[in-house]
């Protein structure tokens, strides 16, 4: 008797159900998707209000043309419809794009030229609104765009670690700033001082360590200050300048190429070291001084008549090589060009002040020192031959234009640093204007007298080991 089982039956059925299940599940349909190739200068592909990777394209309107998905060979059609609209000049382009199954947003933007791929020119679009915002067109399969989107908080914070900050070069009106901007149309009033080591011997083989040179600097500095000079410290740095050395120089010198010496270079003014040529460099340390004046400069022009026999004023220099005002005419002479320009006034109050009225610039050449030689003398201009070319200006009836440091900023222009483009004389009249009308109350006093002010033999020294002076100048200061 055949007896059958009762689970034959179940078991084929089973046997069915498993090879249902088995087979192979159906592949997600292919779309056309967005790829984000740049962001937008605030990010805002990230908000939700622009278009974002991952975003599945429904519908797109370049000009009369409409295109829905899904769209023919995908991206590589629409590749060649926007080839075709760029030739045509139809560049403006609106796109709608599905998020999930119910969000959707929208894009206005142009069709520009993109990267190469392949051998061919890929379109992209920009957006009107944001130029920096560039999206291009990417198959994907859907569920790939689901999982993108699903992802876009982990994406961001991808996005923010690895966003780089980017740097460039934007032009600038140089000739226009230096122009309006500076006191002095295109020239600072930031000076300095260089303070060559002092040689220990002789034969120039040896020199003072660092700290003798930047104690020297600090006494020139302040000693300035003292006299009257209206300047101020702005910084001090070492600075190096190559130099050729060979026999008892290079001997004497530390060895830069040494780690045992590199200790040694704190304090040392000349160290040398030997290039590929065999050739002993040396590197000698020099400390230059950085100075400006106290409440900047200003230009005086100082006009010429042709009964003008004098100019009213003589310069002398200070031991720190500084070019000033010494002396004025004074009296009832109004009419020599120190009084009519206003110097005259200008240095009373100078004196009254205790400063010394310091000659910057004359003819727009920097009179002030600018250099201490190896040796300790102070290269600077000599009073003789500014003499001269003063002279020369009153017998040629050519104004003379000289700057003068100020001590305070309430007598400065109002107008400094904004529109130079006015003549340098109307400043001047400006000026000699001010300085009348601060005086025209004050009586004249025997205290005004420069009876007490220091006299200065003048020295005249060329800076450099060639210096000269002239002990035995008779004449106390250089009337012009």
């Amino acid at each position: 008797m055949d007896i059958s089982s009762p689970y034959s039956s179940s078991s084929s059925e089973s046997s069915q159900f498993s090879s249902s299940n088995s087979s192979p599940a159906k592949p997600s349909p292919a779309v056309l998707s967005i790829e984000c190739l740049k962001g937008s200068s605030r990010a805002a592909e990230w908000t939700g209000d622009l278009l974002q990777t991952g975003d599945i394209v429904e519908e797109i309107k370049i000009g009369n043309m409409i295109i829905k998905s899904p769209f023919k060979n995908g991206k590589s059609g629409v590749q060649k419809i926007l080839h075709a609209s760029f030739k045509q000049k139809e560049t403006s382009i609106w796109v709608r794009v599905r998020r999930g199954s119910d969000e959707f947003a929208e894009l206005q933007a142009c069709i520009v030229p993109g990267d190469h791929f392949l051998g061919r020119k890929q379109y992209v679009l920009r957006a009107i609104d944001d130029p920096n915002y560039a999206v291009g067109f990417l198959d994907r399969a859907e569920s790939e765009c689901l999982n993108l989107q699903a992802s876009r908080t982990i994406r961001m914070v991808n996005a923010l670690e690895k966003t780089p900050l980017q740097d460039g070069y934007v032009s600038y009106p140089w000739h226009k700033r230096m122009h309006e901007m500076l006191s002095i149309p295109n020239s600072s009033s930031f000076y300095s001082m260089l303070f060559l080591p002092k040689a220990s011997d002789k034969g120039g083989s040896r020199y003072n360590d660092l700290e003798d040179t930047l104690a020297r600097a600090h006494a020139w500095i302040n000693a300035s200050q003292e006299s009257g000079v209206p300047i101020v410290f702005m910084n001090i740095q070492t600075e190096s300048l190559l130099t050729k050395i060979s026999g008892d120089t290079a001997s004497s010198t530390v060895n830069a190429g040494s780690l045992s010496d590199l200790s040694n270079l704190a304090n040392t003014t000349l160290y040398g070291f030997e290039d590929y040529h065999g050739v002993d460099i040396g590197v000698l340390r020099a400390v230059r001084l950085w100075f400006s004046p106290l409440a900047g400069e200003v230009p005086i022009e100082i006009k010429i008549k042709d009964n003008d026999t004098k100019l009213g004023f003589a310069i002398s220099r200070t031991e720190e090589g500084f070019i000033y005002i010494s002396s004025v005419i004074q009296g009832n002479d109004d009419d020599v060009p120190a009084a009519r320009s206003g110097l005259t006034n200008l240095h009373k109050e100078a004196t009254e002040t205790s400063r010394l009225l310091i000659v910057s610039r004359i003819s727009n050449q920097k009179v002030l020192p600018w250099m201490v030689s190896l040796t300790g003398a102070i290269r600077c201009f000599d009073t003789v031959s500014l003499s001269q070319k003063l002279s020369l200006h009153r017998h040629s009836k050519v104004p003379i234009l000289i700057h003068v440091f100020l001590w305070d900023r309430s007598m400065n222009f109002v107008n400094v640093g904004r529109n130079r483009s006015q003549a340098m004389s109307a400043s001047s009249e400006l000026w000699s204007s001010q300085i009348h009308l601060a005086h025209e109350n004050q009586v004249d006093s025997d205290e005004s007298r420069l009876s007490d002010s220091p006299e200065i033999v003048l020295r005249r020294d060329t800076a450099g080991e060639s210096s000269f002076r002239f002990h035995d100048f008779t004449l106390k200061k250089n009337w012009v």
